[in-house]
């Protein structure tokens, strides 16, 4: 399993926002992002170096959290993810894994943090075979459906512009049956005053209809580095 990074923060997104956990990088991504932050996880493959399941399970327990977040690029790309949540749960590991919901494996989770990705994902100037590759994949209710029957999970929507906020009415629609509690609306942004302006107007929006407005914290308390 090729893994970029594997390090102690503090979640920073979602509902369990300042957990203290061993974040597990994964290298490599089915999708372009247009706002992909972790591009060296993505598909610049030559990243990260490629390491056994136990040796992610070694490395994960000598930073002494019990809460673990798989990340990446896109962890479930990976079948090794199977046997490694199953060995982290064994050991009372409390798991969250970060996916954009486009791949679907039988793992152990505790929360499935899905980040549907809307058309603001599009890449801009990309290649041509890049946009047809984003856009073949990026968009699969079905089985986003299938994760959020199986998990506790968390509906993670990046927020441009107001008008993506129609475009995530349009997929909830689709998608059917989910708690409002769990539709979290995060605005698109790689610093603090971006992050500010944009909450005004999304937590606006969320409140009445029962969203959360979902910040990006680790800008707040890091900043936009690596590993934080």
């Amino acid at each position: 399993m090729r893994v970029v990074e594997i390090f102690q923060s503090k979640q920073g997104e979602g509902l369990w926002t300042g957990v203290l956990s061993a974040f597990v990088r994964t290298s490599g991504c089915n999708l372009r992002c247009s706002f992909c932050d972790t591009t060296y996880a993505s598909w610049r493959r030559e990243e990260g170096e490629d390491l056994s399941v136990e040796e992610i399970v070694g490395r994960v327990l000598l930073l002494n959290c019990r809460h673990v977040v798989l990340t990446g690029g896109e962890p479930m790309l990976f079948s090794e993810l199977i046997p490694l949540t199953q060995m982290l749960a064994e050991r009372e590991l409390t798991i969250t894994i970060e996916t954009a919901g486009t791949l679907d494996l039988p793992v152990a989770c505790d929360l499935m943090s899905i980040s549907p990705k809307l058309s603001n994902s599009t890449p801009r100037g990309a290649l041509e075979s890049e946009i047809r590759l984003h856009e073949t994949n990026r968009n699969r209710p079905e089985i986003v459906r299938r994760l959020v029957d199986r998990y506790p999970y968390q509906l993670k929507f990046v927020v441009d512009e107001p008008e993506d906020l129609l475009e995530i009415e349009e997929y909830l629609e689709r998608l059917g049956d989910v708690r409002s509690d769990r539709v979290l609306l995060m605005p698109m942004a790689i610093d603090v005053a971006t992050m500010r302006e944009k909450a005004e107007w999304i937590t606006a929006y969320a409140g009445p209809r029962g969203y959360r407005y979902c910040p990006r914290m680790q800008l707040e308390w890091y900043g936009n580095r690596r590993g934080a």
